[in-house]
């Protein structure tokens, strides 16, 4: 694995990069890089800090739809009895180091087995490397192939430990704090799936010796080989049933109406379209005989001289000059963006109702009725 990948890999799991060392054979005049690569420092982390900030704005975004979707928020109270029982339950059944133990039997079983066909002594490895065919490779032996492994990357087991060593505690730290929201939503789930009476048998049989087995390697079985792999080999099966099935399925799909366009609503639909968008017809109408015009193409004549209007140019570096970032709705707190949102609806309302006024003064019909 590369110091790239590495990097990569730190990134996607919201690690901070670390800048490269300066060089300990550099010259005192050589002192200018060094500011070069602060420099460069401080960029990566003000955009490792963009990207966090964006991150986390998308993810706030993905769990408020979320939240919408299933509407927890008007689900009934949970009795704090049951609740209690519940927490009994999946206290037993995620204990402390339970995703760790299920990432190690995935690392340890499987992981490790796929890193080997990407080591550098691996057959698929050599070949890339050297682009000699599979059969010369696979005809050398385990010493010539470690050699020409170590040609390319005498380090590459160092390096590969390197690795494991700085990412599995980040991921094992990870992984702890996953750990009490996945137990406190699952005995939510649980309070309000099971009766108080079952989750207490539940939790006589968490307290045997049994129970306690149980509960400390079920998660982790999920990523046992044996599951896998039996998971890996249905997929065939249900492949084939999908292609089969796809001509019914299409020819049942084609017998539904097709999804209209603007085009294809009548102007009694558009008006009632206007209405509920609270909107003029006229707006709909303009909009539908914009989309149906035909696209008119002009091709600019070729020449060395020819080049964008100076006074374009410069229009577009004002306009990028007198660009504000607080007006710009994405930096918005949700209070703020509620309230303009709020004061717009209302100004438009007062407009339809100004406009319907005059229309009745100046005896004139409602286009959208």
């Amino acid at each position: 694995m590369t110091m790239s990948s590495w990097k990569s890999l730190a990134l996607a799991g919201t690690v901070a990069l670390l800048s490269p060392a300066a060089p300990a054979w550099a010259e005192p005049e050589e002192a200018p890089a060094a500011e070069v690569v602060a420099d460069d420092s401080m960029l990566r982390e003000s955009s490792l800090a963009d990207a966090k900030t964006r991150m986390r704005k998308e993810m706030d975004e993905a769990i408020a739809l979320v939240e919408k979707i299933f509407a927890t928020d008007t689900l009934p109270p949970i009795d704090p009895a049951q609740l209690a029982l519940a927490q009994q339950t999946t206290a037993a059944l995620i204990p402390a180091g339970s995703l760790e133990r299920m990432l190690d039997n995935l690392y340890g079983k499987v992981f490790k087995s796929i890193m080997a066909q990407v080591d550098g002594a691996s057959d698929l490895m050599i070949g890339i490397k050297t682009g000699v065919d599979s059969d010369t490779i696979a005809a050398l032996d385990a010493p010539s192939k470690q050699a020409i492994a170590d040609l390319f990357d005498p380090h590459r087991k160092q390096r590969e430990e390197q690795v494991t060593a700085v990412i599995k505690p980040v991921i094992s730290e990870v992984l702890a704090d996953l750990e009490p929201p996945m137990r406190a939503g699952l005995a939510r789930a649980y309070a309000r799936t099971f009766a108080a009476d079952q989750l207490g048998q539940f939790n006589t049989f968490f307290a045997t010796p049994a129970g306690q087995a149980y509960a400390r390697e079920w998660m982790a079985l999920q990523a046992d080989p044996e599951v896998m792999l039996a998971m890996i080999k249905a997929v065939p099966p249900l492949a084939d049933k999908v292609i089969d099935r796809a001509p019914q399925v299409e020819g049942q799909l084609k017998e539904l109406p097709k999804e209209r366009a603007l085009a294809d609503l009548s102007d009694a639909e558009l008006r009632k379209l206007a209405k509920l968008l609270k909107v003029d017809v006229k707006t709909l109408k303009e909009t539908r005989d914009s989309w149906d015009a035909p696209v008119e193409t002009t091709e600019a004549a070729a020449s060395d001289e020819w080049s964008y209007s100076d006074d374009a140019v410069d229009a577009a570096a004002a306009a990028a000059d007198d660009y504000d970032a607080g007006h710009d709705r994405s930096n918005w707190s949700e209070a703020d963006r509620k309230a303009v949102e709020e004061l717009e609806a209302a100004t438009h309302e007062a407009e339809q109702t100004a406009a319907a006024n005059a229309r009745k003064r100046l005896g004139m019909t409602d286009p959208t009725s």
